[in-house]
């Protein structure tokens, strides 16, 4: 039986938003979504309702986490919601520098954050002068092969991933728009 993976980008965020306006990084550390954002995830939302999701996969950047609670905070399946820090946005942004675990959970108490390191995004090497370290590509293309692997060892069938565009792009071969869905067969 084949196993469907809906690839969900994460609505707007401010870094998106600033981005669009004025094509420079803001600074924005960890993202979360704007007012548009909120709002195409709710429009996103009831057509995602009709689907038996057993499984979603959050990446733990505030604006995947936010899209995923708006998608699936009450979806009629009610499928386990699973924080992965494997599909991770590409960090070559401030808005994909992530914040600690201790962070995350006081603002998303009703998830599970245990499973990974306090600092889960990447911070191997040299730090650049806007104060992150950027993620090489070998390192990025590596990482995106064992998402697709870790995704086809799953039991699930029909699994929702919310992540990033820059991570889909790899995954699904085409760049998603804010909150679009892509299905990936595996």
């Amino acid at each position: 039986m084949p196993k469907i993976v809906h690839c969900i980008r994460h609505g707007q965020s401010t870094f998106n938003a600033h981005w669009a306006e004025h094509g420079e990084d803001p600074g924005h550390i960890d993202a979360p979504l704007t007012e548009l954002g909120r709002q195409q995830v709710a429009e996103r939302a009831p057509e995602l309702r009709q689907h038996p999701y057993e499984l979603v996969v959050t990446s733990p950047l505030t604006r995947a986490i936010q899209t995923t609670m708006g998608l699936f905070g009450d979806h009629p399946a009610s499928p386990a919601i699973l924080v992965e820090c494997l599909h991770r946005e590409h960090l070559e942004s401030s808005c994909d520098v992530g914040r600690a675990v201790s962070h995350l959970a006081q603002d998303f108490p009703h998830l599970h954050f245990g499973h990974l390191e306090e600092v889960w995004w990447h911070n191997e090497g040299e730090v650049n002068e806007r104060g992150f370290v950027y993620e090489p590509a070998h390192v990025f293309e590596e990482r995106v092969d064992r998402f697709r692997a870790w995704l086809a060892e799953r039991p699930e069938t029909m699994i929702a991933v919310v992540g990033h565009g820059t991570f889909f792009s790899r995954l699904v071969g085409r760049f998603l728009n804010n909150c679009e869905v892509a299905a990936l067969e595996l």
